[in-house]
């Protein structure tokens, strides 16, 4: 790398929560940062998300450990009930034990309290300087260098480029240009106010009620002041990749038989936001030249394994590692990134798949599914998730860096009732 090179920025395309992740990451390694965020504000819309063990170690490693703590609702349980007869499918205690196990707690949080823990210390450093309203057109690259241009065709040059850019990447686009598959599950999300929930329904704990094509999560935010309401189900309809608003109406058309205890969950926001749902086939190349993927650019996934936020966040804690381990140099670093997240976000998004079908589950389906956790100790459900929350800073590497030992992946399996 030249001197002249060296002295150029590090490209960021997304300013989410992957990408302020990934920008922090490499602040503390050494460089400035440039984000390109095509909104005309930085933020995130949604409502919560679930962080696991895994997650909270990725915060530590970028620094804001603490203070997403701080925002951070801390389950007692999650649990998995048969919405058609209210039967505990599931359940795994998430107290002391679960913290002991993995080092960290499993929690929820509104998912603009993330982000903006994240760009609070990336602004912090005074090393992030965000561009919004800036859609990226193209790319041009050479040995050294990366060159994007916007919509106004303004060119910016940087030593690299992060594509972070979420499910409709821009940057993968370019580079993969492969289609969505579109899942024809759609989502509703809305946030209720705690006085309007129901007192029965006011559980400290990560909850869904999985019936036959469609299933129901909800669980607290803010201290309890707030509940998160996501309602899935299997589209009558072709769908196309997308958000709108919602409507009430069609989502009390499809959860007939329900048990009254869960159905009320849909009687209770008054806005909704309906997301049809897609994610891609996995690849096994994300880097080109001086150009990589990040989080949903990377892997984009149906939300059935409540990992969306947590693989973004490995995923720039990895890229920051790999960078260390080769002393900056990017063409060594991307290779050691890429294979290093390959294999283990592929499962995720293949899991991911997979739960949903369980989770909707109908006929004789579901009663083997009913059956599958039946009986089951703690200590057997916090093995077969300890693949996946098993992950920290130490064993992110593919290969073993001093003192860290390294898990390889291990072949996909539903043996972990995980959810939206």
């Amino acid at each position: 790398m030249t001197a002249q090179t060296s002295a150029l920025p590090v490209l960021v395309a997304g300013g989410g929560i992957g990408g302020i992740a990934a920008a922090l990451a490499l602040v503390r390694q050494g460089f400035r940062v440039q984000v390109f965020e095509q909104s005309p504000e930085i933020g995130e819309i949604g409502a919560g998300v679930q962080l696991g063990p895994n997650g909270f170690h990725a915060f530590d490693a970028l620094g804001v450990g603490e203070t997403t703590r701080q925002l951070a609702v801390y389950t007692d349980f999650m649990v998995m009930h048969d919405a058609v007869d209210g039967y505990q499918v599931g359940k795994i205690p998430t107290g002391e034990a679960f913290r002991q196990r993995f080092g960290n707690p499993y929690a929820v949080i509104h998912r603009a309290d993330v982000h903006n823990a994240l760009f609070a210390g990336a602004m912090k450093t005074g090393q992030v300087e965000v561009f919004t309203s800036t859609h990226i057109n193209r790319l041009e690259q050479d040995a050294h260098s990366v060159t994007i241009y916007d919509q106004h065709g303004k060119a910016y040059q940087g030593q690299a480029l992060i594509g972070a850019d979420g499910v409709k990447s821009a940057v993968r686009q370019q580079l993969v240009g492969d289609p969505a598959r579109v899942t024809g599950h759609v989502v509703y999300r809305a946030v209720v106010d705690k006085h309007e929930f129901p007192d029965e329904l006011k559980w400290n704990a990560a909850s869904i009620w999985v019936g036959p094509h469609c299933h129901l999560v909800h669980y607290p935010l803010r201290g309890g002041e707030q509940y998160n309401v996501v309602v899935t189900f299997q589209s009558r309809q072709p769908e196309e990749w997308g958000v709108t608003e919602g409507s009430k109406e069609e989502v009390q058309s499809y959860f007939d038989g329900i048990v009254p205890m869960a159905r009320q969950l849909i009687d209770l926001p008054k806005s909704w936001k309906r997301w049809a749902t897609a994610d891609r086939e996995p690849i096994g190349q994300w880097t080109f030249g001086r150009v990589t993927l990040l989080g949903d650019a990377a892997h984009p996934t149906t939300q059935y394994m409540a990992q969306g936020a947590c693989m973004a966040l490995e995923d720039a804690v990895t890229l920051g590692e790999a960078l260390r381990a080769h002393g900056n140099d990017w063409a060594l670093a991307l290779e050691l990134y890429q294979r290093s997240r390959v294999a283990r976000t592929a499962r995720i998004v293949l899991s991911g798949r997979e739960m949903g079908r369980i989770y909707h589950a109908k006929g004789v389906e579901r009663l083997v599914r009913n059956d599958l956790w039946r009986g089951r100790s703690a200590e057997r459900f916090y093995d077969a998730v300890d693949w996946l929350y098993g992950w920290n800073v130490g064993n992110c590497l593919a290969e073993p860096m001093p003192s860290a030992a390294v898990t390889a992946p291990a072949p996909v399996h539903t043996e972990q009732p995980a959810h939206a």
